[in-house]
């Protein structure tokens, strides 16, 4: 008995020294949370009380957040002009321009074929009537002008059949005038979606950045361009519209806008009240057809036949008396059919076993080109009103 009473004292003493050091340990553990809070109030009372160290620490943390800023948006305009610099955009077809990508791929092929470029005529190469050559002509000098004074570029629609010469005479526009030319299409923008108000964009931002000057040369522009009013159009095709709108607003010193369509009657309204001048494109007449046959006859047959560096000769007979014939044969033709005709005078001769280009082997392709000619009129009048055709409107 006296054995099991020591036994169960020394148990209830281990117990009362365990509760005692657990109390111990809760009250420092208490004195340690109030020091520390005693001494961040004062601290931070004291911290408060001095104004320098407040104003020094607020103004610290701001110049920090402006700096995270500034960092991050200069990062963005930095990406953005090296991306407009160093490449075109996907919706620019074809361009004159020489990016750096280009400059540091081909450096001495860039150089000398910006050092070898020259000033062209804006009417060489290009045929069309009288008055309308006026008409363009002074067009280019006044874009030549503005190139060298530096001013704001006017805005022009072009508008006929097609094939009558207007891209053309874009990059004759632009040669003369010192200035680089950049073309896209209407037709690629729809299938763009989403993605075409950010291509949209990439377009101006690249344009601006052209230190010549850039002519934006938007060809078939009536197939994005369309009146949002009347015309069924999907959100994605009126979001690249209103992109469009929003940076043709006002007129530009780096670029000029230069629009071609068959049916400018589609135009959304908008689109209207930002062309400055317009010029309508005929189809060649009598006159014109013939200075187009014979340009393309010494381009395409003559003179690879008298430089002897193709397989193709000339039979004897009156070349002239002959395109003549054929400019009086191809009315209603455009310019384009009557180069296709002397691009397969050449390719007949080509297909012959001499290589001999005959007077009746011309006669030959002619029809063909007739024929063709006429099946093209039946369909576009067999399949309905203009407006669903696609007809070009008449100037």
């Amino acid at each position: 008995m006296p054995e099991a009473l020591n036994l169960a004292q020394m148990q209830e003493q281990t117990l009362q020294l365990e509760q005692q050091s657990k109390l111990k340990h809760r009250q420092t553990i208490l004195e340690s949370i109030r020091t520390a809070g005693t001494l961040f109030g004062e601290g931070f009372r004291a911290f408060v009380t001095d104004w320098d160290k407040v104003t020094a620490t607020v103004a610290g943390l701001t110049l920090l957040a402006v700096g995270v800023y500034s960092a991050k948006n200069a990062t963005a305009v930095a990406g953005r002009y090296v991306e407009a610099r160093l490449g075109k955009p996907s919706l620019v077809r074809e361009t004159s321009r020489i990016s750096v990508l280009d400059a540091l791929r081909h450096p001495v092929q860039q150089v000398s074929r910006r050092l070898l470029s020259r000033p062209q005529d804006a009417l060489e190469g290009v045929v069309l009537s009288p008055s309308l050559e006026a008409r363009v002509r002074d067009i280019a000098i006044a874009t030549r002008n503005t190139k060298k004074n530096k001013s704001l570029y006017r805005n022009v629609l072009m508008h006929g059949p097609p094939g009558t010469g207007k891209t053309l005479f874009a990059k004759k526009l632009a040669l003369h005038s010192g200035m680089d030319y950049a073309i896209m299409t209407g037709g690629d923008v729809a299938p763009m979606g989403r993605e075409g108000v950010t291509a949209m964009h990439k377009v101006f931002d690249w344009a601006n950045t052209s230190r010549r000057g850039l002519l934006l040369f938007v060809d078939e522009a009536d197939a994005f361009l369309r009146k949002r009013a009347t015309e069924k159009i999907s959100e994605d095709l009126r979001a690249a519209l209103n992109a469009f709108l929003h940076r043709t607003g006002q007129h530009s010193s780096k670029f000029m806008l230069v629009l071609a369509s068959n049916q400018p009657e589609q135009f959304d309204w908008a689109i209207n009240d930002r062309i400055d001048e317009l010029v309508c494109f005929h189809l060649p007449q009598r006159e014109e057809r013939e200075r187009l046959v014979r340009m393309y006859f010494d381009k395409y047959v003559l003179k690879p036949a008298t430089e002897g560096k193709q397989r193709l000769k000339l039979a004897q007979f009156d070349y002239s008396r002959k395109c003549s014939e054929v400019a009086q044969l191809t009315e209603g033709m455009s310019g384009r059919e009557i180069a296709q005709l002397a691009v397969a005078w050449q390719a007949m001769a080509y297909a012959s076993e001499d290589g001999v280009l005959t007077e009746a082997m011309m006669d030959a392709r002619v029809q063909d080109a007739i024929q063709q000619h006429q099946q093209k009129m039946q369909w576009l009048t067999s399949e309905g009103p203009r407006a669903q055709t696609g007809e070009p409107t008449p100037c």
